[in-house]
């Protein structure tokens, strides 16, 4: 029989997962206030309609649940821009400097920090390249890449998340990855 799990090992999960859920969100919707509103629905959902589940099926059951709500919000956004268009008038000429929540979530369990500043400012470069690469990609394939490689999936389990074929998970992730190293690699970065 399996057990179910509680309320702590819920709250542990959601803990454990709401950094690179975020991020997801973020390489999805460009946007990070609405980024944090998809992480939060997605978890809420998972805890309301799954939360007795069995702990081992909480990671699948979130990520399906997330990238539904990734895509929610699309079809939400799409219908709304239907409307808005006629009044572009009203919509905002300009933003101001956003807040990056990510400055201000802890990470415990970080073991990738880098020893030296310059080590760091290294990192932090080809951090920023990858994310800028990753917002170049099509959705479909920057799902299927940040599931594999970045949540650990295997291809059973991204294809389950994805709803779609296994063959289609590797499609996806070999055309991401060769299209994320010809653009790092376009910035005078050589990957070993």
């Amino acid at each position: 029989m399996t057990k179910l799990s509680s309320p702590a090992e819920l709250s542990d999960f959601l803990s454990s997962v709401e950094r690179r859920a975020f991020k997801q969100a973020s390489f999805a919707v460009h946007d990070t206030h609405t980024a944090l509103d998809i992480v939060q629905d997605a978890m809420l959902k998972l805890a309301e309609k799954y939360g007795g589940k069995p702990v081992e099926e909480l990671p699948m059951l979130f990520q399906r649940i997330l990238q539904n709500t990734i895509r929610d919000h699309y079809r939400r956004l799409s219908v709304r821009n239907a409307w808005t268009s006629l009044f572009s008038a009203l919509q905002p000429k300009h933003q101001e400097e956003e807040f990056d929540p990510l400055d201000v979530l802890e990470d415990k369990e970080n073991q990738s920090a880098p020893a030296s500043p310059h080590a760091s400012f290294e990192q932090k470069q080809l951090i920023a390249l990858i994310e800028a690469a990753l917002g170049n990609l099509p959705a479909r394939q920057r799902e299927a890449f940040l599931l594999r490689y970045w949540e650990g999936l295997d291809t059973t389990e991204t294809a389950a998340a994805m709803g779609c074929t296994e063959g289609s998970v590797k499609t996806h992730c070999s055309r991401a990855t060769h299209a994320l190293a010809i653009a790092i690699k376009a910035k005078g970065v050589e990957l070993p």
